[in-house]
This record gives C-alpha cells, sequence and structure tokens, in this order.
C-alpha cells in the first residue's frame, strides 16, 4: 500500500525529533520496528501489532513479517507559506501530496490557501449553476459555498463532515484542511501522562473534526529509541512510568487514520501482516501477496483471529468448526487469519 502520513509543524516544535525517533527506533528495536530511507525524508517503519507475535508464538515459523506505514517528514514550512511566502508553495504541494497528516502542535494548517482554491471553483461553477438547468452544477456549487462559509470562519473542512458524494465536489483541489489528521501534543515531561492546559486546549479546538490528540514528549521517545538494549529501554520507561513507547500509539494510530486494516497469513515458512483498505473484498485483499491470486481467486480459507488463538492452530480450528470457507464476496475483517486458493 502506497500511503503516506506526513510530519508537519513549524521549527523548533519536535517535529524533526519525532521524525528522528522512529527512524532510531527502528535501529534499536529491530524486533519492533524496521526503517529504511526509501528517498529524503521519506520512510518505512513497522506497524506494532501484538497479534502478529502472539500468532508467532503459537505457529513458530522461520520469519515474522509486519506490514508496514510510509512516514514523511515535511521540513522547512514557516508562517506565511499559505502566500507563497519563501518555499511555502513547494510545502503546501507536499502536504497535499500525502494521504494523511501527523500534525505536531504549536501551529495550525493555515485555512487561507484552501479558501483561495475553494473561490476560484466557485467562480468557475457559479456561472453554470444559475444558466440553465444544471442540476450537478446546482448542487456542486452549493457544497463550494457551504465550504468556503466554513472556512471564512477560520475553520477546516474536516468539521463539516462531508458525506463521500458531497466529497466529490472539492476532490480536485486537495484541500489541506480536507485531510485525515492526528494531532501530536508535544509536551514536557511532567505533562506526559496527564497533559496539560494545552493539550486540552488543543482537545477542545479540534472537538468538531473528530480528530484524535496523542500527548506525548517528543525528547523522551527519542531518547528511548536510541538505546540499543531492550533491558536498558525497559528500565528508563519504568523510571518514567511507561509500558511502552507512545511512538507505537502514534504509528498504530497513523494507520487507521488512513483506514487502513491488517489481515493474517500464517504458515511454517512465515507469519505475515498484510495492509489493505478497509471495505476491502477477498480477492482485493488477495491482489496485496500477488495480482495472481485475484485474478485466479476462487476461495478464501478464513479463521478469525480470536479463534485462532482459541484452538491454538490451524488444523483445531478446522476441526472445531471455525474455518470458514469465503467467496468473492466476502468483506475482510481486521484479524482475519486467511488462506486463498486460485486458479491462473
Amino acid at each position: 500500500m502506497a500511503l503516506q502520513a506526513g510530519i508537519v509543524g513549524l521549527p523548533n516544535v519536535g517535529k524533526s525529533t519525532l521524525f528522528n525517533a522512529v527512524s532510531n527506533s527502528a535501529k534499536a528495536q529491530a524486533s519492533n520496528y524496521r526503517f529504511c530511507t526509501i528517498e529524503p525524508n521519506v520512510g518505512l517503519v513497522d506497524v506494532p501489532d501484538e497479534r502478529l507475535s502472539k500468532l508467532a508464538e503459537l505457529v513458530k515459523p522461520n520469519r515474522i513479517v509486519p506490514t508496514q506505514l510510509e512516514i514523511v517528514d515535511i521540513a522547512g514550512l514557516v508562517r506565511g507559506a499559505s502566500k507563497g511566502e519563501g518555499l511555502g508553495n513547494k510545502f503546501l504541494g507536499n502536504i497535499r501530496e500525502v494521504d494523511a497528516i501527523i500534525h505536531v502542535i504549536r501551529w495550525a494548517i493555515n485555512p487561507l490557501k484552501d479558501l483561495e482554491s475553494v473561490e476560484k471553483k466557485i467562480q468557475r461553477v457559479e456561472k453554470m449553476a444559475r444558466v440553465g438547468n444544471d442540476v450537478k452544477a446546482k448542487a456542486e456549487y452549493d457544497i463550494l459555498i457551504r465550504c468556503k462559509n466554513c472556512l471564512d470562519q477560520g475553520k477546516s473542512i474536516r468539521s463539516l463532515h462531508l458525506d463521500k458524494e458531497e466529497k466529490l465536489a472539492v476532490a480536485d483541489l486537495f484541500l489541506l484542511t480536507d485531510k485525515p489528521v492526528l494531532y501530536v501534543a508535544n509536551v514536557d515531561e511532567a505533562s506526559m501522562h496527564t497533559g496539560n492546559k494545552y493539550s486540552e486546549a488543543l482537545a477542545a479546538a479540534v472537538k468538531e473534526e473528530n480528530a484524535q490528540v496523542i500527548v506525548m514528549n517528543n525528547s523522551i521517545e527519542a531518547q528511548i529509541a536510541e538505546m540499543d538494549a531492550p533491558e536498558d529501554r525497559e528500565l528508563f520507561m519504568e523510571e518514567y512510568n511507561m509500558k511502552e513507547p507512545a511512538l507505537n500509539k502514534l504509528i498504530s494510530k497513523a494507520y487507521q487514520l488512513l483506514n487502513l486494516q491488517t489481515y493474517f497469513t500464517a504458515g511454517v515458512q512465515e507469519v505475515r501482516a498484510w495492509t489493505i483498505q478497509q471495505g476491502w473484498k477477498a480477492p482485493q485483499a488477495a491482489s496485496v501477496i500477488h495480482t495472481d491470486f485475484e485474478k485466479g481467486f476462487i476461495k478464501a480459507e478464513v479463521i478469525a483471529y480470536e479463534d485462532f488463538v482459541k484452538y491454538g492452530s490451524e488444523a483445531a480450528c478446522r476441526d472445531n468448526g471455525r474455518l470458514r470457507i469465503e467467496g468473492k464476496e466476502y468483506l475482510v475483517h481486521d484479524g482475519d487469519v486467511m488462506h486463498f486458493r486460485f486458479n491462473v
């Protein structure tokens, strides 16, 4: 899956520290994360998933392969970027290219650039909407006006909660404030577990967007990530009363933000997690293994993750009637353990 989550924020807000923590955690925690640079400021990081480890305990495979998320460090954004100041247009373009935003806070994406885009489209659509009987143009115009009014108030398009059909009116504009967003409140050590008045104010400000806010101390996360020895990390986290790095939660939440889910294949050769979009049917899910699996799809053998853990093996699930045979219309559930039958 070539979906990306981009980290954005003003200089000195902790954005680069967060990105570096992800990269360092990959080196220090090879069993949990991997990170490899595929071009400057872009990396792949493993998505933490306890279910993968549990399946591996039961199956005892030769190798374990987690699924991954692509993280982009969008560097150098400055105030005034919405007006094209500095390299603003380039950086705003980079934000448009990612599918979701990890927003390290002490700033907000300015809706002015979105407002400019919406107003330009209104000018194009308005004449068609008012002249003749173009029902589609009229509906599109009404949605654009709603968007303009929202942006005029300094609010994000996310707060409008447009449905799938309504979003088509602005889909070609790639509006920055319409992208799903995860806010990271980079707080001091004293507030890393409870938050503070600033993180609370942030949560209140974005409540209309149904956005999530993660409270963390990026410096602490970077220190954990730099430790090579697991025992050192555990001692360090104990000192700060942490059960796991906050990065685990961040990466998992970013994965969910992109409307992604995981299914597993489990055999002696490998236990592997595969990334698919929510709502995919079995043949689409099979395609991420190989396109031939989708072309020649016959059936899918499916075991719910909870059943696999309860009975301990594929054979035991089969014997207890917990292995199902599903066809082309089956909607894959998060956590399904699957084996595909195909013929090409």
